[in-house]
Protein backbone atom coordinates (compact mmCIF):
# COMPACT_ATOMS: atom_id res chain seq x y z
CA UNK A 1 0.00 0.00 0.00
CA UNK A 2 2.62 2.75 1.19
CA UNK A 3 4.96 4.05 -1.52
CA UNK A 4 6.04 7.12 1.00
CA UNK A 5 4.68 9.69 2.47
CA UNK A 6 3.42 11.84 0.00
CA UNK A 7 1.05 9.37 -1.03
CA UNK A 8 -2.49 11.04 -2.08
CA UNK A 9 -4.74 10.51 1.06
CA UNK A 10 -7.77 9.14 -1.26
CA UNK A 11 -5.88 6.90 -2.96
CA UNK A 12 -4.31 5.66 0.58
CA UNK A 13 -7.74 4.78 1.33
CA UNK A 14 -8.64 4.22 -2.08
CA UNK A 15 -11.92 6.32 -2.37
CA UNK A 16 -12.88 9.02 -5.00
CA UNK A 17 -11.98 12.52 -4.42
CA UNK A 18 -16.45 12.91 -3.96
CA UNK A 19 -16.44 10.38 -1.18
CA UNK A 20 -19.17 10.89 1.19
CA UNK A 21 -17.84 11.14 5.15
CA UNK A 22 -19.54 7.32 5.32
CA UNK A 23 -17.66 5.73 2.77
CA UNK A 24 -14.48 7.34 4.23
CA UNK A 25 -15.27 5.81 7.49
CA UNK A 26 -15.68 2.61 5.51
CA UNK A 27 -12.25 2.44 3.65
CA UNK A 28 -10.36 3.52 6.77
CA UNK A 29 -12.07 0.26 9.05
CA UNK A 30 -11.10 -2.04 6.16
CA UNK A 31 -7.68 -0.45 6.20
CA UNK A 32 -7.54 -0.48 9.60
CA UNK A 33 -8.48 -3.92 10.11
CA UNK A 34 -6.24 -5.12 6.82
CA UNK A 35 -2.86 -3.36 8.18
CA UNK A 36 -3.35 -3.69 11.91
CA UNK A 37 0.16 -5.13 13.44
CA UNK A 38 -1.40 -7.55 15.61
CA UNK A 39 -2.97 -9.22 12.47
CA UNK A 40 0.42 -8.93 10.65
CA UNK A 41 2.86 -10.59 13.10
CA UNK A 42 5.34 -11.40 10.22
CA UNK A 43 5.13 -7.83 8.48
CA UNK A 44 5.14 -5.75 11.30
CA UNK A 45 7.68 -3.06 10.09
CA UNK A 46 5.40 -2.55 6.94
CA UNK A 47 1.77 -3.13 8.54
CA UNK A 48 2.80 -0.16 11.53
CA UNK A 49 3.71 1.90 8.23
CA UNK A 50 0.55 1.41 6.47
CA UNK A 51 -1.70 1.65 9.42
CA UNK A 52 -0.19 5.09 10.31
CA UNK A 53 -0.47 5.99 6.96
CA UNK A 54 -4.35 4.97 6.53
CA UNK A 55 -4.73 6.90 10.27
CA UNK A 56 -2.85 9.89 8.82
CA UNK A 57 -5.95 10.15 5.48
CA UNK A 58 -8.22 9.32 7.55
CA UNK A 59 -7.55 12.43 10.39
CA UNK A 60 -7.54 14.74 7.63
CA UNK A 61 -10.37 13.20 5.30
CA UNK A 62 -12.84 12.94 7.93
CA UNK A 63 -12.24 16.69 8.78
CA UNK A 64 -14.35 18.85 6.91
CA UNK A 65 -12.02 21.75 7.41
CA UNK A 66 -8.84 19.90 7.02
CA UNK A 67 -10.05 17.97 4.12
CA UNK A 68 -11.31 21.37 2.42
CA UNK A 69 -7.61 22.46 2.73
CA UNK A 70 -6.35 19.61 1.72
CA UNK A 71 -8.39 19.67 -1.54
CA UNK A 72 -7.12 23.08 -2.14
CA UNK A 73 -3.21 23.04 -1.88
CA UNK A 74 -2.54 19.21 -0.33
CA UNK A 75 -0.25 18.79 2.33
CA UNK A 76 1.67 22.15 2.04
CA UNK A 77 -1.61 23.79 3.21
CA UNK A 78 -1.96 21.57 6.42
CA UNK A 79 1.50 23.37 7.96
CA UNK A 80 1.99 19.96 9.45
CA UNK A 81 -1.06 19.08 10.93
CA UNK A 82 -1.71 16.03 9.15
CA UNK A 83 -1.09 12.67 11.37
CA UNK A 84 1.23 12.59 14.39
CA UNK A 85 1.62 9.66 16.26
CA UNK A 86 2.76 11.09 19.58
CA UNK A 87 -0.81 13.52 19.36
CA UNK A 88 -2.95 11.34 17.73
CA UNK A 89 -6.39 12.47 17.52
CA UNK A 90 -8.04 10.42 20.08
CA UNK A 91 -11.80 11.13 18.61
CA UNK A 92 -10.49 8.23 15.72
CA UNK A 93 -10.14 5.58 18.57
CA UNK A 94 -13.63 6.79 20.04
CA UNK A 95 -14.74 5.96 16.62
CA UNK A 96 -13.28 2.90 15.84
CA UNK A 97 -12.91 1.90 19.63
CA UNK A 98 -13.88 -1.80 18.38
CA UNK A 99 -10.75 -2.41 16.43
CA UNK A 100 -8.70 -0.94 18.63
CA UNK A 101 -10.37 -2.56 21.79
CA UNK A 102 -11.01 -6.01 20.24
CA UNK A 103 -7.36 -6.53 18.38
CA UNK A 104 -4.66 -4.56 21.08
CA UNK A 105 -6.98 -5.30 24.46
CA UNK A 106 -6.69 -2.09 26.12
CA UNK A 107 -9.20 0.97 27.08
CA UNK A 108 -7.05 4.15 26.08
CA UNK A 109 -4.34 4.49 23.25
CA UNK A 110 -1.81 7.63 21.89
CA UNK A 111 -1.66 8.73 25.06
CA UNK A 112 -5.55 9.81 24.80
CA UNK A 113 -6.52 8.47 27.89
CA UNK A 114 -6.44 10.16 31.07
CA UNK A 115 -3.15 11.36 32.59
CA UNK A 116 -2.46 11.14 36.28
CA UNK A 117 -5.93 10.61 37.15
CA UNK A 118 -6.99 9.01 40.75
CA UNK A 119 -10.82 8.82 40.44
CA UNK A 120 -12.25 6.27 37.98
CA UNK A 121 -14.26 7.92 35.44
CA UNK A 122 -18.23 7.64 36.66
CA UNK A 123 -19.97 4.85 34.62
CA UNK A 124 -24.12 4.49 33.95
CA UNK A 125 -25.79 2.12 35.41
CA UNK A 126 -26.87 -0.76 33.13
CA UNK A 127 -30.48 -0.82 31.73
CA UNK A 128 -33.06 -3.55 33.13
CA UNK A 129 -35.80 -5.14 30.72
CA UNK A 130 -39.44 -6.37 32.26
CA UNK A 131 -42.08 -8.18 30.19
CA UNK A 132 -45.61 -7.22 31.01
CA UNK A 133 -48.52 -9.19 29.86
CA UNK A 134 -51.82 -7.68 29.60
CA UNK A 135 -55.97 -8.19 28.63
CA UNK A 136 -57.16 -6.28 26.21
CA UNK A 137 -59.27 -4.60 28.29
CA UNK A 138 -56.70 -3.30 30.48
CA UNK A 139 -54.58 -1.65 27.41
CA UNK A 140 -57.84 -0.15 26.16
CA UNK A 141 -58.40 1.48 28.92
CA UNK A 142 -55.22 1.76 30.78
CA UNK A 143 -53.97 0.34 33.74
CA UNK A 144 -51.27 1.03 37.10
CA UNK A 145 -49.64 -2.07 37.74
CA UNK A 146 -47.36 -3.75 40.32
CA UNK A 147 -44.09 -5.32 39.14
CA UNK A 148 -41.39 -7.05 41.24
CA UNK A 149 -37.95 -6.86 39.29
CA UNK A 150 -34.27 -8.47 40.43
CA UNK A 151 -31.50 -5.64 40.30
CA UNK A 152 -28.13 -5.50 41.79
CA UNK A 153 -27.54 -2.33 44.19
CA UNK A 154 -24.86 -0.63 46.30
CA UNK A 155 -24.11 -3.06 49.57
CA UNK A 156 -25.05 -1.10 52.89
CA UNK A 157 -22.83 -2.11 54.72
CA UNK A 158 -19.90 -0.99 52.56
CA UNK A 159 -21.51 1.46 50.74
CA UNK A 160 -20.39 -0.02 47.28
CA UNK A 161 -16.85 -0.34 47.59
CA UNK A 162 -16.74 -3.41 48.47
CA UNK A 163 -14.26 -2.89 51.25
CA UNK A 164 -14.83 -4.18 54.86
CA UNK A 165 -16.24 -1.02 57.11
CA UNK A 166 -13.39 0.39 59.04
CA UNK A 167 -10.68 -1.58 56.95
CA UNK A 168 -9.97 1.17 54.77
CA UNK A 169 -8.20 1.18 51.02
CA UNK A 170 -4.35 0.76 50.38
CA UNK A 171 -2.47 2.11 47.06
CA UNK A 172 -2.47 -0.13 43.90
CA UNK A 173 0.64 -1.87 44.00
CA UNK A 174 0.23 -2.39 40.08
CA UNK A 175 -0.06 0.92 39.00
CA UNK A 176 1.19 2.82 42.08
CA UNK A 177 -2.09 4.65 42.46
CA UNK A 178 -2.06 6.47 38.74
CA UNK A 179 -5.24 4.43 37.68
CA UNK A 180 -3.60 3.45 34.54
CA UNK A 181 -0.41 1.74 33.06
CA UNK A 182 1.87 2.32 30.29
CA UNK A 183 3.14 0.02 27.51
CA UNK A 184 4.74 0.31 24.50
CA UNK A 185 4.13 -1.55 21.17
CA UNK A 186 5.37 -0.53 17.88
CA UNK A 187 4.97 2.74 17.43
CA UNK A 188 2.25 3.42 19.71
CA UNK A 189 2.12 4.65 23.02
CA UNK A 190 -0.84 2.62 24.80
CA UNK A 191 -2.08 4.08 28.09
CA UNK A 192 -4.38 1.60 29.59
CA UNK A 193 -6.75 1.48 32.66
CA UNK A 194 -5.02 -0.75 35.50
CA UNK A 195 -7.01 -4.14 35.74
CA UNK A 196 -6.04 -4.38 39.18
CA UNK A 197 -8.09 -1.53 40.50
CA UNK A 198 -10.15 -0.71 37.58
CA UNK A 199 -8.86 2.60 37.07
CA UNK A 200 -9.30 3.86 41.28
CA UNK A 201 -5.36 3.82 42.18
CA UNK A 202 -6.81 1.89 45.42
CA UNK A 203 -7.58 -1.75 45.92
CA UNK A 204 -9.39 -3.13 48.85
CA UNK A 205 -7.49 -3.82 52.44
CA UNK A 206 -10.15 -6.36 53.49
CA UNK A 207 -13.37 -7.60 51.74
CA UNK A 208 -16.80 -6.67 52.62
CA UNK A 209 -18.20 -9.64 54.44
CA UNK A 210 -21.89 -9.06 53.08
CA UNK A 211 -21.07 -8.62 49.31
CA UNK A 212 -17.57 -10.63 49.38
CA UNK A 213 -16.27 -7.73 48.00
CA UNK A 214 -18.41 -7.41 44.93
CA UNK A 215 -19.86 -4.11 46.61
CA UNK A 216 -23.26 -4.73 45.24
CA UNK A 217 -25.97 -6.87 46.41
CA UNK A 218 -28.86 -8.82 44.37
CA UNK A 219 -32.14 -6.82 45.70
CA UNK A 220 -35.89 -7.45 44.68
CA UNK A 221 -37.83 -3.96 44.18
CA UNK A 222 -41.60 -3.42 43.55
CA UNK A 223 -42.58 -0.73 41.84
CA UNK A 224 -45.63 0.65 40.11
CA UNK A 225 -46.19 1.07 36.19
CA UNK A 226 -48.09 3.49 34.89
CA UNK A 227 -49.80 2.20 31.29
CA UNK A 228 -51.55 4.81 29.39
CA UNK A 229 -54.88 3.69 27.41
CA UNK A 230 -54.42 2.84 24.00
CA UNK A 231 -51.11 0.95 24.22
CA UNK A 232 -50.50 -2.17 21.58
CA UNK A 233 -48.29 -4.60 22.04
CA UNK A 234 -44.64 -4.12 21.28
CA UNK A 235 -44.88 -0.77 23.51
CA UNK A 236 -41.97 0.17 25.19
CA UNK A 237 -42.30 1.76 28.68
CA UNK A 238 -39.23 4.20 29.70
CA UNK A 239 -39.15 4.48 33.74
CA UNK A 240 -35.77 6.44 33.71
CA UNK A 241 -33.20 5.83 36.75
CA UNK A 242 -34.82 2.65 37.95
CA UNK A 243 -32.32 0.41 36.46
CA UNK A 244 -28.79 -0.48 38.17
CA UNK A 245 -26.74 2.55 39.90
CA UNK A 246 -24.22 3.71 38.66
CA UNK A 247 -20.55 2.92 39.61
CA UNK A 248 -17.95 5.84 40.74
CA UNK A 249 -20.76 8.03 41.08
CA UNK A 250 -22.40 7.64 37.88
CA UNK A 251 -26.18 7.81 37.05
CA UNK A 252 -28.63 4.95 37.20
CA UNK A 253 -29.46 3.07 34.31
CA UNK A 254 -33.42 2.93 33.08
CA UNK A 255 -35.63 0.24 33.85
CA UNK A 256 -37.56 -0.86 30.03
CA UNK A 257 -41.05 -2.25 30.55
CA UNK A 258 -41.96 -4.00 27.23
CA UNK A 259 -46.17 -4.86 26.52
CA UNK A 260 -47.40 -7.92 25.35
CA UNK A 261 -51.45 -7.21 24.18
CA UNK A 262 -53.68 -10.17 24.23
CA UNK A 263 -55.70 -10.60 21.54
CA UNK A 264 -59.70 -9.78 21.85
CA UNK A 265 -61.98 -12.94 21.10
CA UNK A 266 -64.30 -10.33 19.12
CA UNK A 267 -62.42 -7.17 17.71
CA UNK A 268 -59.68 -7.44 15.62
CA UNK A 269 -57.29 -4.51 16.14
CA UNK A 270 -55.72 -2.20 13.34
CA UNK A 271 -53.66 0.67 15.23
CA UNK A 272 -56.25 2.33 17.14
CA UNK A 273 -59.31 1.38 15.20
CA UNK A 274 -61.48 -1.80 15.43
CA UNK A 275 -63.32 -4.40 13.29
CA UNK A 276 -65.58 -6.94 13.97
CA UNK A 277 -68.20 -9.04 12.15
CA UNK A 278 -71.68 -9.22 12.82
CA UNK A 279 -74.22 -11.84 10.86
CA UNK A 280 -78.12 -10.46 10.08
CA UNK A 281 -80.89 -12.40 8.54
CA UNK A 282 -82.14 -12.06 5.50
CA UNK A 283 -85.08 -9.89 6.13
CA UNK A 284 -82.98 -7.39 8.19
CA UNK A 285 -81.22 -6.98 5.42
CA UNK A 286 -83.93 -6.96 2.95
CA UNK A 287 -85.90 -4.61 5.06
CA UNK A 288 -83.87 -2.67 7.34
CA UNK A 289 -83.41 -2.98 11.07
CA UNK A 290 -81.82 -1.34 14.36
CA UNK A 291 -79.45 -4.25 16.08
CA UNK A 292 -77.61 -3.94 19.05
CA UNK A 293 -73.91 -4.58 18.83
CA UNK A 294 -70.70 -4.29 21.36
CA UNK A 295 -67.78 -2.06 21.89
CA UNK A 296 -65.26 -1.66 24.56
CA UNK A 297 -67.37 0.71 26.62
CA UNK A 298 -70.69 -1.58 26.19
CA UNK A 299 -73.54 -2.34 23.34
CA UNK A 300 -74.86 0.09 21.38
CA UNK A 301 -77.70 0.79 18.39
CA UNK A 302 -76.62 0.04 14.94
CA UNK A 303 -79.31 1.06 12.14
CA UNK A 304 -79.52 -1.55 9.33
CA UNK A 305 -80.94 0.56 6.20
CA UNK A 306 -83.26 -1.24 3.87
CA UNK A 307 -81.30 -3.09 1.47
CA UNK A 308 -78.34 -3.50 2.79
CA UNK A 309 -75.40 -5.69 1.17
CA UNK A 310 -73.81 -9.00 2.60
CA UNK A 311 -70.26 -7.96 3.73
CA UNK A 312 -71.43 -3.68 3.76
CA UNK A 313 -69.19 -2.06 6.18
CA UNK A 314 -70.33 0.02 8.70
CA UNK A 315 -68.32 3.28 10.81
CA UNK A 316 -69.13 4.17 14.17
CA UNK A 317 -66.96 7.18 15.03
CA UNK A 318 -64.92 7.43 17.91
CA UNK A 319 -66.12 4.20 18.87
CA UNK A 320 -62.57 2.22 19.01
CA UNK A 321 -59.38 2.77 21.13
CA UNK A 322 -57.86 5.64 22.34
CA UNK A 323 -54.79 6.77 20.14
CA UNK A 324 -51.94 7.07 23.42
CA UNK A 325 -50.58 10.22 21.13
CA UNK A 326 -54.40 11.70 21.20
CA UNK A 327 -57.21 11.03 19.95
CA UNK A 328 -60.23 8.06 19.75
CA UNK A 329 -59.84 5.29 16.45
CA UNK A 330 -63.30 4.03 15.13
CA UNK A 331 -65.15 0.79 15.14
CA UNK A 332 -65.92 -0.32 11.41
CA UNK A 333 -68.93 -3.32 11.72
CA UNK A 334 -68.60 -5.56 8.54
CA UNK A 335 -72.06 -7.02 8.32
CA UNK A 336 -72.66 -10.67 6.90
CA UNK A 337 -76.17 -12.08 5.58
CA UNK A 338 -76.78 -15.57 7.21
CA UNK A 339 -78.42 -18.02 4.83
CA UNK A 340 -80.18 -21.01 7.13
CA UNK A 341 -79.09 -24.08 6.33
CA UNK A 342 -82.55 -25.60 7.47
CA UNK A 343 -86.07 -24.05 7.03
CA UNK A 344 -89.53 -25.10 8.30
CA UNK A 345 -92.10 -25.52 6.29
CA UNK A 346 -93.74 -22.42 6.47
CA UNK A 347 -90.41 -20.91 6.00
CA UNK A 348 -89.89 -22.64 2.78
CA UNK A 349 -93.40 -21.53 1.44
CA UNK A 350 -92.83 -17.92 2.43
CA UNK A 351 -89.52 -17.67 0.43
CA UNK A 352 -91.33 -19.49 -2.29
CA UNK A 353 -94.21 -17.24 -2.71
CA UNK A 354 -91.49 -14.11 -1.90
CA UNK A 355 -89.12 -16.20 -5.22
CA UNK A 356 -91.96 -15.80 -7.30
CA UNK A 357 -91.98 -12.05 -7.21
CA UNK A 358 -88.33 -11.67 -7.35
CA UNK A 359 -87.02 -13.16 -10.74
CA UNK A 360 -82.94 -13.17 -11.14
CA UNK A 361 -82.33 -14.19 -14.36
CA UNK A 362 -78.83 -15.90 -13.27
CA UNK A 363 -75.99 -14.33 -15.78
CA UNK A 364 -72.40 -13.83 -15.33
CA UNK A 365 -71.86 -10.28 -14.14
CA UNK A 366 -69.57 -8.32 -16.55
CA UNK A 367 -66.32 -7.11 -14.97
CA UNK A 368 -67.38 -3.71 -14.90
CA UNK A 369 -69.91 -3.62 -13.09
CA UNK A 370 -71.18 -2.86 -9.43
CA UNK A 371 -72.11 -6.19 -8.45
CA UNK A 372 -68.90 -8.18 -9.65
CA UNK A 373 -67.04 -5.66 -7.61
CA UNK A 374 -69.29 -6.25 -4.48
CA UNK A 375 -68.36 -10.09 -5.16
CA UNK A 376 -64.64 -9.45 -5.85
CA UNK A 377 -64.44 -6.95 -2.20
CA UNK A 378 -65.78 -10.12 0.05
CA UNK A 379 -64.16 -12.69 -1.54
CA UNK A 380 -60.74 -10.68 -2.07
Amino acid sequence: MAKGNQQDYYELLDVARDATADQIKSAYRKAALKWHPDRNPNNKAEAEENFRLASEAYSVLSDPQKRSTYDRFGRAGLGGRGFDASGFNSSIFEEFQDIFGDLFGFDQAFGGGRRGGRAARGQRGADLRYDMSLSFEEAATGVTSKIQISRRENCEACKGTGAKPGSGMVTCRSCGGRGQVVYQQGFFSITRTCPACQGAGQTIKEVCTACRGQGRVERERTLEVGVPAGVDSGTRLRMAGQGEPGTNGGPPGDLYVFLQVKEHPFFERRGADLYCTIPISFPQAALGSTIRIPTIEGELDLHIPEGTQSGQIFRKSGKGLPNPHGGQGDLYVNVQVVVPSKLTREQKRALEQLAQTMKVENKPAERSSSFFDKVRDIFG
